[in-house]
C-alpha cells in the first residue's frame, strides 16, 4: 500500500477530550461526532446551568450524547462530565477524573466559553472579568498544563486546541470581558508551543469566525451576508472539520498557530 494513501480513520485508537460540548447546535458537539467519526474514543465535558441562564437554554443532553455515540466506531467509547470552570479546582477534577476513567489523554480541545454577562468600557464590572477570565482563560490554561503532565512523549505527538475569537481581526463591540479573555489564549499560543514542544506536544489556536450556533436571526443575516462572498455564515461543521484535521499525525508539524477558519468573512463588506 503506498504511504501517500490516506487511513479511513486517522484518529483510531486515539483519546480526545472536548470541552463545552453541551448543546446539538454547538461547536464542540460538531468536533466531537467528526473525531468519533474518524476513529476516536471521545471524551466530552459540559456544563447545562450555563446553557440555562442563555436565550437559547439547554439542550436535551441524552439526545446529544446519542448523536455522538452514532458516530463511533468498533471499540470507541464516549464518556462525559460536567464541571463548572468558575471554581478554579475543576479543571484538575475533570482531567484526573477522566484520566483514571479513559486512561491517557492524546488530545484536548478547549472549545468552552462563557459568553453574556459583558459590557462596554464604562458598563464594566470586576464580577464581569473575573467570570470571563476564569472560564474562558485560566480554565484552559490549567487543563493545557494537567494535560502536559499526564502526557507520555513516547506515546505519541500530543496535541493542543484553544479557541479564540475575532478580537484580532475586528472590533467586536461591547464584549471587553470576552476579548480580553479569548485574546489572552491566541498570545499564550507560541509561548506555550514552544515550552511543550519539548514534550512531544502541539498547540494551536483555531478562531471559527462567525458560526450560526442557532443565535442567527433573519434581521442579523441580512446585515451580515454582504460581508461572506460566498453568500453563506459558518457552520458548526466548518470549523469542526479543522480542528479534527489538526487533531491527526497529517498535521503534526503545525505547532504555536493561530489560524482562521471564516469562509472569507469580510468585516469591510458593510451592507449599503
Amino acid at each position: 500500500m503506498s504511504q501517500l494513501m490516506r487511513d479511513q480513520y486517522p484518529l483510531k485508537g486515539k483519546n480526545i477530550l472536548i470541552t463545552g460540548v453541551s448543546r446539538r447546535q454547538g461547536i464542540g458537539y460538531a468536533i466531537a461526532r467528526q473525531v468519533a467519526a474518524w476513529g476516536a474514543s471521545v471524551m466530552i465535558h459540559h456544563f447545562q446551568p450555563h446553557d440555562q441562564e442563555q436565550s437559547w437554554g439547554a439542550d436535551d443532553l441524552s439526545e446529544l450524547l446519542k448523536g455522538i455515540k452514532a458516530e463511533l466506531i468498533e471499540d470507541a467509547f464516549l464518556y462525559d462530565i460536567s464541571g463548572d470552570f468558575l471554581d478554579p479546582e475543576e479543571p484538575k477534577r475533570v482531567m484526573d477524573e477522566i484520566r483514571n476513567q479513559c486512561g491517557h489523554v492524546d488530545s484536548l480541545v478547549c472549545n468552552h466559553a462563557m459568553s453574556g454577562s459583558d459590557g462596554a468600557l464604562g458598563e464594566l464590572t470586576l464580577e464581569m472579568l473575573d467570570k470571563h477570565w476564569a472560564v474562558n482563560a485560566r480554565s484552559s490554561i490549567l487543563l493545557a498544563q494537567y494535560f502536559a503532565a499526564q502526557h507520555d512523549p513516547e506515546s505519541g505527538r500530543g496535541k493542543i486546541i484553544f479557541m479564540t475569537s475575532g478580537q484580532r481581526l475586528g472590533p467586536m463591540s461591547g464584549e471587553v470581558a470576552y476579548v480580553a479573555s479569548k485574546g489572552a489564549l491566541a498570545d499564550l499560543t507560541l509561548t506555550l508551543s514552544d515550552q511543550l514542544a519539548d514534550q512531544n506536544i502541539t498547540v494551536n489556536t483555531v478562531n471559527p469566525g462567525p458560526v450560526d450556533t442557532g443565535y442567527m436571526t433573519e434581521e442579523l443575516w441580512k446585515n451580515l451576508k454582504p460581508m461572506f462572498p460566498f453568500g453563506r455564515i459558518g457552520q458548526p461543521e466548518d470549523p469542526a472539520r479543522l480542528i479534527t484535521w489538526l487533531l491527526t499525525e497529517e498535521a503534526s508539524w503545525i505547532t504555536g498557530q493561530i489560524i482562521n477558519t471564516e469562509g472569507g468573512f469580510g468585516r469591510w463588506r458593510h451592507p449599503s
